[in-house]
């Protein structure tokens, strides 16, 4: 089993939200992402700050284009490991 990871890139919480809440209903996810805060560098405005979707993947079944065309939906990306 490995630990693949997954980090989708949003531009605010609301996204980050509502991308967490569909990904099990596009992915069959069962597992709950985690959000975590990321602001920018010198910032220490909310408004300036990015969320992240965290998710484990260690059956390496998701498809990373998905993914990023998924988080695209609400102006996001999929980082890159």
């Amino acid at each position: 089993m490995s630990d693949v990871r997954h980090v989708l890139v949003l531009p605010d919480r609301d996204a980050a939200q509502e991308a967490a809440e569909a990904l099990g209903e596009r992915f069959g996810i069962t597992e709950e992402a985690r959000l975590v805060r990321d602001a920018l560098a010198g910032e220490d405005d909310a408004e300036d700050a990015q969320w992240l979707v965290v998710l484990r993947d260690e059956d390496e079944r998701l498809d990373p284009g998905e993914l990023d065309a998924f988080a695209g939906e609400w102006d996001g990306w999929r980082e890159e490991p």
